[in-house]
Parts: C-alpha cells; structure tokens; sequence
C-alpha cells in the first residue's frame, strides 16, 4: 500500500483549509475509506496519490477513485457509464458527468452489504481498460472557460465536485471566471476557487477556513 495514502487517512487531502482539522471531511470517514481502500487492494489495482485522494491503476491507467464528501465517502470509476449496473448502483456526480459514475456510503455497514458487488463493479472497469473502451463525450451546454476545462483534465477531482454543484452554483462560478479578458486573471479566479468547490459551497457562501 502507497505511503501517500496512508497520509491522506491521517491528515486528509490538505487541498483545501480544512485539511488536517477536525473539520476535515476525511477524517469524518476513516473506517469507511479503510474498508473500501482494502476492497480495491484485493480486486489487483495499484494504489496511488493523485490529485491529493487515493487513485488505483491497472497497467498506469486510471480505473477508479475511493474519496470522502461531507455526506457520504465513494468510489468513483473513470469510465462508470460504461459499465454494466442492472441493479442502478452507479449514480453520477452531477447532472453534466458523462463518464465518472459513483457508489455512495454512508456506513461501514453498507459497504459490507455490497462487497461483492463493488468487486464485481472493479473487476469489468478493468476488462473495459483492457479492450480499450472508450466514452464518447458531448459538448457542455454551457460554456465552459477553457482555463476551467484545461484545469478538469488536470483535476478530476475538482471537475466532479463542481459537477455535484447545484445548477446555480455552477452558473455563478462561469460567469465569475469567463468575466476576465485576460486568461491569467481567470485562472488566478479558479485557483482561488478550488477550495469552496471542493467543499460544496458557492461563489458568494460563507465558507470556514484556518485562522
């Protein structure tokens, strides 16, 4: 198991203010990432740190991704609407994901109840990486900066927490980040950002950060 990892279980992702606090969404779910982390391990993926959460890897591609929200932790797999879910296990992050698809826990319990499902859900993610499959993107209806969508192909992370916003969160965050003539100022406006979407709060919300 990754080092960095191990890290991300004790002091959280530390991308955002909260990390490290008690406030730490994270440390909120410790048991839980613990299960799924040791579930992943078996199914033969390989454990890694990227984009500050816990990402596993079959021949260096990316198959999932085990995180923890306010409300719930989750496994979220990178090609999801590929895979097959008769049972509709896999929801996605926000209206707008096309590829990522989730499972959401709220109890060491309920990850449990669905382990073999969670590997079975692993295993063909990994013979969909195997046979090249790929995910047939359309365009947003919305406009999207390309500073923001250059910062999603970098981010996955980020990209789903701001596909989990309410529509009028999302929209206040384009307007605010397409206002600038000048990409290096609207990607001084996404920086400054990250933290409140990862935490699901929107432009003008209070949001808690260290003192």
């Amino acid at each position: 198991m990754n080092k960095s990892v191990d890290n991300y279980l004790l002091e959280g992702c530390r991308r955002c203010p909260l990390g490290g606090t008690a406030d730490c969404k994270v440390l909120q779910w410790i048991p839980e990432l613990e299960r799924l982390r040791t579930i992943v391990v078996e199914c033969g993926l390989t454990e890694a740190c990227k984009w500050g959460v816990p990402c596993y890897t079959f021949d260096d591609k990316n198959i999932l991704l085990v995180s923890a929200f306010k409300a719930h932790c989750s496994i979220s797999f990178f090609k999801g609407s590929l895979l097959n879910d008769t049972k509709n296990f896999l929801i996605k992050p926000g209206k707008n994901s096309q590829a990522v698809r989730s499972i959401q826990f709220t109890s060491l319990g309920m990850i449990t109840k669905l382990e073999s499902n969670i590997k079975t859900f692993i295993y063909e993610a990994i013979e969909v990486e195997k046979a090249g499959l790929k995910v047939n993107f359309k365009k947003h209806s919305e406009p999207i900066p390309e500073e923001l969508e250059k910062k999603f192909q970098d981010d996955p992370i980020l990209k789903s927490a701001f596909e989990s916003l309410t529509p009028g969160r999302q929209r206040g965050y384009l307007l605010y980040f397409s206002a600038p003539k000048q990409a290096k100022t609207t990607v001084t406006r996404i920086e400054k950002c990250i933290g409140k979407i990862l935490n699901g709060v929107g432009l003008n919300d209070k949001y808690k950060s260290k003192q």
